[in-house]
């Protein structure tokens, strides 16, 4: 006989109690249920359940093997489970969340390709600068940009982007230019609200010693293009991934504060929930944006 049927009707027999349950939840007769467990006590020379005329208990051989054929049994499942789950084609209902900046300036224009490609799957994008619980808040996956917290979910790194500091031409002939960290405390600085930290920059100086910048600016905005917006017009220095102002740089309308600066690198990833195989949906999105932006990176936007 089979070796997983007979531990299958063992283990179905101590999950429903008795013979007469565990035929009708394995769809086949009591007796066959009877000669399995018959036979899986025989091949191990052991007794696994205790038999009454009015109930059927494991023995305390037959619990300890019961916990070992279990997870066997789930196991064989997953893989079955796996294996359709490759085979078909990705298709329901996608729920992501990404860092508002990288969804609007990136993903959105990209995300009709992706549609129409995988016209079976449909989906959902929430725009926050949170860090959202997944699993809690029903998400599939997440784009997340810098530096991750430590978390039991999986990650793959799509590309990384360069942070600097800029302002327009206009401003610095105005204001004149920083030279070191420390001129910074006299400038016009333009923040993201949503930071934890508040209105502080985190800046590495030319030695490698980190440094925090913390001063006023005209504004404070949680979103990074209506910063980007502001420092093009003047208002002062932003302090911003490259994905953000490489099409304003290269059109000269803003430029780099401190060029004499370490460049600081974020990387940008895609996060999911944990699991011994990925859902064919998100495994399709997170292959079609390690695609899109295989070519990009820190200063290549």
């Amino acid at each position: 006989m089979d070796r997983l049927t007979e531990m299958e009707a063992f283990a179905t027999v101590v999950d429903q109690g008795g013979f007469t349950d565990a035929a009708k939840k394995m769809g086949i007769s009591k007796s066959a249920v009877s000669k399995h467990v018959s036979a899986l006590e025989a091949r191990l020379g052991a007794r696994l359940l205790n038999r009454t005329t009015r109930r059927v208990s494991p023995t305390e051989i037959g619990l300890a093997y019961y916990d070992r054929a279990r997870r066997v049994l789930n196991d064989a499942g997953e893989a079955d489970a796996l294996v359709t789950s490759m085979q078909s084609a990705p298709s329901g209902l996608l729920r992501i969340s990404v860092a508002t900046d990288f969804g609007v300036n990136l993903l959105s224009p990209i995300l009709g390709d992706f549609l129409l490609e995988y016209p079976e799957i449909t989906v959902n994008m929430v725009l926050n600068n949170r860090y959202v619980e997944l699993i809690s808040e029903g998400f599939d996956m997440a784009i997340r940009v810098g530096e991750l917290e430590d978390s039991t979910l999986r990650a793959r790194k799509l590309t990384d982007t360069a942070k600097r500091m800029i302002g327009s031409p206009a401003y610095f002939e105005k204001y004149g230019r920083p030279t070191k960290i420390d001129d910074l405390n006299e400038h016009k600085l333009l923040h993201y609200s949503n930071q934890a930290s508040g209105n502080v920059w985190k800046i590495t100086a030319p030695s490698g010693e980190k440094r925090q910048v913390r001063t006023a600016g005209w504004l404070t905005v949680n979103d990074g293009q209506s910063l980007l917006n502001a420092a093009i017009s003047g208002l002062g220095i932003a302090y911003l991934p490259s994905f953000l102002y490489a099409d304003a740089m290269r059109h000269k309308l803003v430029e780099e504060a401190i060029p004499d600066l370490p460049v600081e690198t974020l990387g940008i990833y895609a996060v999911y929930p944990p699991g011994r195989f990925t859902q064919p949906k998100v495994r399709a999105f997170i292959d079609f944006l390690s695609a899109a932006f295989a070519e990009k990176g820190p200063t290549n936007w």
